[in-house]
């Protein structure tokens, strides 16, 4: 709050002394302030449940079959090793006297790869997390509607 003085002359106060009359002057002034104001909890538990999963893993397994093909023809020089679609020949020479020495082919090999899948389903240890989220309003009262069961879950596996 300030005042102020302020002199006033008076008509007959050239010779005997002035008179000064104080006026206030007022001005307000707005404070404003915060304060945190606590209105509710939120509790949130987590679980970690174990279970049993049935998991099929296929299994792959290669076999090759060697099949033996008689040809017994006579050929000018020894055939190469060859791929017709899926089957290696190899082909099998041997030295015969005839009148003369010729190649004669006895046998071709024919490789052959066949892939076969089985299953063998295993009984595996899986976890599982579960999280429950509890909001708690300012007076320790539990809000039935904002209580979420499970709100998120995640699979960890193994």
């Amino acid at each position: 709050m300030a005042t102020r003085a302020v002199k006033k002359a008076d008509d007959s106060s050239k010779g005997s002394g002035t008179r000064s009359a104080v006026i206030p002057v007022i001005q307000e002034q707005a404070t404003a302030y915060k304060r945190v104001v606590e209105t509710g909890k939120v509790r949130i538990s987590k679980h970690v449940r174990e279970y049993e999963e049935l998991v099929d893993i296929p299994h792959f397994q290669e076999e090759v079959k060697v099949e033996r093909v008689p040809v017994n023809q006579f050929v000018e020089t020894a055939p190469s090793v060859r791929t017709e679609g899926d089957v290696t020949i190899i082909p099998i020479l041997e030295e015969k006297y005839v009148l003369e020495k010729k190649l004669v082919l006895v046998e071709e090999l024919h490789i052959r790869k066949e892939r076969n899948e089985s299953h063998q389903p295993q009984k595996v240890k899986v976890l599982k997390e579960e999280v429950e989220v509890n909001r708690i309003g300012p007076r320790g009262s539990t809000d039935a509607s904002a209580k979420s069961n499970r709100g998120r879950e995640r699979d960890l596996r193994r």
